[in-house]
């Protein structure tokens, strides 16, 4: 049974230049995950403030979330189905700079921390659709 698992767990078809470019956002987001888990003060580099009692904890939850979410990238690109490249474009584009920049506004976390992601998730965002606008029929 397991090996059925692991069997289908791997498998998948021809590669898309979505599913590549998705897959390569997938690692970038698992390499940064696993970074700011071990490393939370990493996060100081890129604006953030000091932190304060609990905080780096925190930070370690963002960098596991970020590793799964690169997971599910680069599992999602292994179908090679352009509807999951397309559906991330939605959240990056749309979602995620509206809500992580209502909490900078509300002032409930740190602009030097969320900000970066904010500009960055779009971009790679509308860099898959770029991609998904070039290679399509």
């Amino acid at each position: 049974m397991m090996g059925k698992f692991f069997q289908t767990l791997w498998a998948s078809g021809p590669s898309t230049p979505l599913s590549k470019y998705t897959a390569a956002n997938g690692v970038l987001y698992v390499v940064f995950g696993v970074v700011v888990y071990a490393w939370p003060e990493v996060t100081q580099l890129i604006g953030a403030a000091d932190f304060e009692a609990g905080e780096s904890g925190l930070v370690r939850v963002l960098g596991f979330v970020m590793g799964v979410i690169g997971w599910f990238y680069i599992m999602g690109a292994r179908t090679r189905a352009d509807s999951f490249g397309l559906a991330t474009v939605f959240d990056r584009v749309l979602i995620v700079p509206v809500f992580l920049l209502a909490l900078v506004a509300t002032d409930t976390v740190d602009a030097g921390l969320v900000v970066p992601f904010a500009i960055l998730d779009p971009v790679l965002g509308l860099g898959a659709l770029t991609v998904w606008l070039r290679t399509r029929d």
